[in-house]
């Protein structure tokens, strides 16, 4: 038969349960830390992953603006004139922010535009170079402020795209003179054997 605990067991079995709580504590504050930083780094990753996805996004619709604008060489119907605006169309979508973007090609004398085109002081411009020679200008610009970036309100990889399609539309112009060049050229030999024939056949006569 077991007697009555003593006033020793008592606090023996006090301190017992004091040490049982305090190394429960200990081993909840351990998971608690290990959970919060389990947590912390969830949000990391996923904040990376959100920043991954946006930015592969931005890229696609970079590659479909150059690959859209690399179709219009197969369009023998267009005119020199129908190129450079629908450059211009596929320009806005490619951009961050496509509801505010514009743009505007300067090239002999002309200006071709999106139709929501407005001066800005938020603009990436790109000289369009032929033969080393500026000919025009390509401008994209934002009709609201954003938050700075890489160049003003815009990321590095736009002034990559602005620099790509300035050198697209210089290639197309380049085509177009040397097409212009060689029809006023065969229509100058053109002349010459018609000139030839008709002279030809005028001696013959005489």
């Amino acid at each position: 038969m077991t007697g009555k605990p003593t006033y020793e067991d008592l606090e023996r079995r006090i301190k017992q349960l004091e040490l049982d709580i305090l190394e429960y504590q200990r081993k909840d504050m351990v998971l608690n830390e290990d959970l919060i930083r389990e947590i912390k780094k969830r949000r990391r990753v996923e904040k990376e992953l959100k920043q991954v996805s946006h930015g592969l996004g931005e890229r696609i619709k970079e590659l479909n603006c150059l690959y859209s604008i690399s179709k219009l060489r197969e369009r023998t119907d267009f005119s020199l004139e129908d190129i450079l605006q629908a450059i211009l169309d596929f320009i806005p979508p490619a951009w961050q922010y496509p509801e505010i973007t514009c743009a505007r090609i300067i090239f002999d004398g002309y200006e071709f535009t999106t139709n929501n085109y407005k001066n800005s002081s938020w603009k990436l411009t790109r000289d369009i170079r032929v033969y080393s020679e500026r000919i025009g200008a390509l401008e994209v610009c934002y009709l609201e402020e954003k938050l700075e970036l890489d160049e003003g309100p815009f990321l590095r990889e736009e002034r990559n795209l602005i620099d790509a399609v300035a050198e697209r539309i210089a290639k197309f112009i380049e085509r177009e003179w040397a097409e212009a060049e060689i029809r006023k050229h065969r229509n100058h030999v053109e002349r010459l054997i018609k000139n030839s024939s008709r002279n030809i056949s005028g001696k013959t006569n005489e």
